[in-house]
């Protein structure tokens, strides 16, 4: 029988005609799922290849350190697979995030934004709270699931949508599994792709791709993005460089993405887009620019970014 579930994927690929200025930018249009953003495709192959493997069993209890896009999509495999879930977030993530996910059932513990070493961070609390208590942890940032998924499904989509050309993939890391599954599988099937990881200003993963390690991470207001060490999902050896994208440049093309283009988006998918038309403006690619919107904007109507954008 089909659920929810089965609709997970075959998501646009559309071009940025206005915003891309003659540059040919196509965006991945993942804020389309079900769920409403791409992480709709790593909570479903997570809970898929645990329940394959016999080590998640009906009546047992999910739980997930996360800025609420895989709580989101963990929430709907849990609604239709009959598991209870429990969400650990850190207090920057939006109010409209918490929100949600609570009237999707889902327990939501809340944490300070504290660093990794911390016993309070929140992937940390999540480890702690499931080795207690005998809770499934899904663990998007080091499960390889996360990472073959986006191989296996968003780069082959990409792949079918672009007749096999793609010039460069841009893209931001929070676990990482897009940029490494999806940079995997164009490396193998285009050669001379780039990948570029796009990453907030304050975050240190550009600094880890550029191999330094004296930078210091500082605040930034875009969410499930960039960090300040690299989580295991996040693989160096597929990522050719990097782009640092401030706040205000994410914000501006988002308003850009959703009066312009009809996109209605969140804010990584404007660091995204502002880095892939960075690269697709340096030329001398195989193919078209690919970038990925990887949520929308209902997540984040209640935060100070969107609420002056929007002129409240």
């Amino acid at each position: 029988m089909t659920t929810i579930l089965d609709h997970i994927g075959g998501t646009p690929l559309v071009p940025l005609r206005r915003i891309g200025g003659g540059l040919t930018v196509l965006a991945k249009c993942e804020h389309m799922n079900p769920g409403g953003s791409v992480k709709d495709r790593i909570a479903r192959g997570i809970v898929r290849d645990a329940e394959a493997r016999g080590v998640l069993r009906p009546g047992m209890t999910l739980i997930e350190a996360t800025a609420g896009n895989t709580g989101m999509g963990l929430a709907l495999v849990a609604a239709v697979r009959g598991y209870r879930l429990v969400c650990v977030m850190p207090e920057k993530m939006s109010v409209d995030k918490r929100q949600a996910l609570a009237g999707l059932g889902a327990q939501v513990i809340v944490t300070p934004n504290a660093a990794p070493g911390h016993v309070d961070n929140f992937r940390n609390v999540a480890r702690r709270l499931a080795a207690e208590r005998g809770w499934f942890l899904t663990d998007q940032f080091e499960n390889p699931v996360n990472v073959d998924v986006h191989a296996e499904e968003t780069a082959a989509e990409i792949l079918a949508q672009t007749d096999g050309q793609v010039g460069a993939f841009v893209v931001g890391a929070g676990t990482g599994g897009t940029i490494s599954g999806v940079g995997r599988r164009l490396k193998a099937a285009c050669p001379g792709v780039q990948v570029v990881l796009a990453d907030p200003v304050g975050s240190l993963l550009a600094d880890w791709v550029e191999g330094r390690t004296d930078g210091k991470d500082a605040s930034y207001a875009v969410e499930g993005i960039g960090a300040s060490e690299a989580p295991v999902n996040l693989h160096r050896a597929v990522i050719d460089s990097a782009e640092r994208v401030s706040d205000e440049e994410s914000f501006a093309m988002v308003r850009r993405l959703i009066v312009e283009e009809g996109l209605l988006v969140g804010g990584s998918a404007g660091t995204n887009v502002v880095a892939a038309l960075r690269v697709a403006a340096r030329g001398g690619l195989r193919g078209p620019v690919v970038t990925v919107l990887p949520d929308g904007w209902d997540r984040y109507r209640a935060t100070a970014w969107m609420q002056r954008m929007m002129g409240g």
